[in-house]
């Protein structure tokens, strides 16, 4: 199945028992999600509700859907049926979410991302370059103040063609010329993961690194 429909169950779909549904979260939100707890031993509806901001009932409808694709389950201690509304991520839900371990410095991915925050700068300033970046929303575990190693974090990138119009369809040449500046303002660190720019990454918990 593919990631983008790992979070969509039909309502409509007759059975004798309700199915889990989710609200409009896509599925590369809640797998976001996942990968943060990459190093953590538990977590909580709440820590999930915080970081993709949404709501309490929302963050329900999403742990009762991931637990049945079994990317989650209820967190276990001897002689208690449910660790005190604690949740863990399965292998299946590190596997799927893309997680890694922790094995970087907060420092050093701060350092990376005030390195990238520069690079867009200058590129934005430079009108040779084919393209404007619009959106630079980083996003991951070195968000959260708690750990001392963190993943590479995500960072989405917002582009448009400088001088074309919005209204221009987009050729598979131009995917190409995007991934190729992609690599180039990635300018080959390991310390930050480039992707194309979607809406939910900004509703999520992150870092904007087109502020001032």
């Amino acid at each position: 199945m593919a990631v983008r429909a790992l979070l969509r169950y039909s309502a409509a779909m007759p059975s004798q028992r309700e199915r889990p549904t989710l609200p409009s979260l896509p599925a590369e939100a809640a797998l976001s999600f996942l990968k943060d707890t990459k190093g953590t031993l538990t977590w909580s509806p709440r820590d999930l509700a915080d970081a993709l901001r949404i709501n309490r009932r929302e963050a329900e409808q999403a742990l009762a859907f991931l637990q049945a694709q079994g990317y989650v389950q209820p967190a276990r201690q001897k002689g208690s049926a449910h660790s005190a509304g604690q949740w863990i991520t399965t292998p299946a839900g590190e596997t799927v979410s893309g997680a890694k371990p922790p094995r970087f410095t907060r420092a050093s991915v701060d350092q990376a991302l005030a390195a990238l925050k520069n690079r867009i700068k200058q590129s934005n300033k430079d009108p040779r370059i084919p393209y404007r970046i619009t959106d630079a929303v980083a996003f991951g575990d070195f968000l959260l103040p708690d750990r001392a190693r963190v993943q590479s974090p995500d960072v989405g990138i917002g582009l448009v063609r400088r001088g074309a119009s919005s209204s221009e369809p987009r050729s598979a040449s131009d995917a190409q010329a995007e991934r190729k500046f992609l690599r180039d303002l990635r300018a080959n660190s390991a310390l930050v993961t480039l992707r194309p720019y979607a809406g939910w990454m900004r509703h999520r918990s992150h870092r904007n690194l087109l502020a001032a």
